[in-house]
């Protein structure tokens, strides 16, 4: 007979998994490098939402996402929230430039060596958002695309209002 509730192997896996990394409520840090090789502090974001995007340019899903992301920035970036994407592979800094230029993004695009690991968690496919709140906590995790209504679902605002009209307090789910 078992004396284990679970498996052994199963505690292990998890402990592996989750060790050191980011949880739901839990601050966040993150310092990474822009295009122009200027460093970029998640804690400079205080009091904003932020959504992390990591993504690559040889990800379908991770294009089709940019206009949603390119929209949501537009949207909230003055007030409340804003877009950080995290380019996640090895390509020549004048390719990506070329690439971002193109796809009109509009939100700092910041780069992270491929065989870091993330401070979040593994992840296990890309496009993976995470959203953390105005007080630098994470909040959740979003695996492949993401609209700007499921953002704006996830700040508070409902689609298509501003953020001068949104009720003072957002949700967190």
């Amino acid at each position: 007979m078992n004396r284990w509730p679970c498996k052994p192997w199963r505690i292990l896996l998890a402990c592996m998994l989750t060790a050191g990394l980011a949880h739901a409520g839990q601050r966040v840090e993150l310092s990474l490098p822009d295009l122009d090789g200027n460093m970029h502090d998640i804690a400079q974001y205080r009091g904003k939402w932020v959504v992390i995007n990591y993504w690559a340019t040889w990800c379908p899903p991770c294009i089709t996402e940019i206009p949603e992301l390119v929209a949501f920035h537009a949207r909230h970036a003055e007030d409340d929230a804003v877009v950080i994407g995290v380019n996640t592979e090895t390509l020549d800094d004048q390719l990506l430039r070329d690439f971002v230029a193109d796809l009109q993004i509009n939100y700092p695009i910041l780069r992270e060596d491929p065989e870091r690991m993330s401070p979040f968690s593994r992840m296990f496919g890309l496009p993976t958002s995470y959203i953390i709140g105005p007080d630098g906590s994470l909040v959740t995790r979003h695996n492949g695309p993401v609209t700007a209504e499921q953002l704006e679902r996830i700040i508070g605002t409902p689609p298509g209002e501003g953020a001068s009209e949104r009720a003072p307090s957002p949700r967190r789910t």
